[in-house]
Formats: structure tokens, sequence, C-alpha cells
């Protein structure tokens, strides 16, 4: 019995399909977050979404480093992620 899959060609479609059902399958998202205790979380606070001007690549950076943090604590163990930062604007305070 073979351990990984073989595949014949790159079909991303299919692939993605049959790790969709594995996921689904398994409950696998449910499970990661309902199997870690609710004493080890960690809360990523997200700062308010900028209104000033374009885009530009540091909101790329940030993004990003923001994935990696959140990633990086779920696969110590740790339960939780990325909460936006619901602070008064300057409209409101």
């Amino acid at each position: 019995m073979k351990k990984y899959s073989e595949y014949k060609s790159l079909d991303f479609n299919q692939i993605d399909k049959e790790i969709l059902e594995f996921w689904e399958k398994g409950k696998i998202f449910e499970r990661s977050i309902s199997e870690r205790p609710e004493e080890n979380q960690f809360i990523f606070y997200e700062g308010p979404p900028s209104a000033n001007g374009k885009p530009g690549i540091h909101h790329v950076f940030g993004r990003a480093i923001k994935d990696m943090v959140c990633r990086y604590q779920t696969m110590s163990g740790k339960k939780g992620g990325a909460q936006r930062w619901l602070g008064c604007s300057w409209a409101t305070c």
C-alpha cells in the first residue's frame, strides 16, 4: 500500500477536490479548533484598515506577516487567531 497518492498528470482541480473532500469528511478544520485547550489562546489584534491613499506593497507585507504569525501560533498548539481592532477611530473619540 502506498503512503502517498501518485498522479500521472497534474490536474489541480481534481487534486483540490480530493483534498477538500478529505478535509470535509474528516472535519479537519472543526477538529483543529475544538481540540485545542481554551487556556492556551493566542490573539493577534489586527489594526484598523487604512483609508488613506491607494493600497501599496506595505499592505501586502502586513497581511503576510499577520498570516505567518497566526499560522505559527496555531501550529504550535495554540487556539485563536486574528481579531479586528475595534478601538475608537479619530472620528468617534
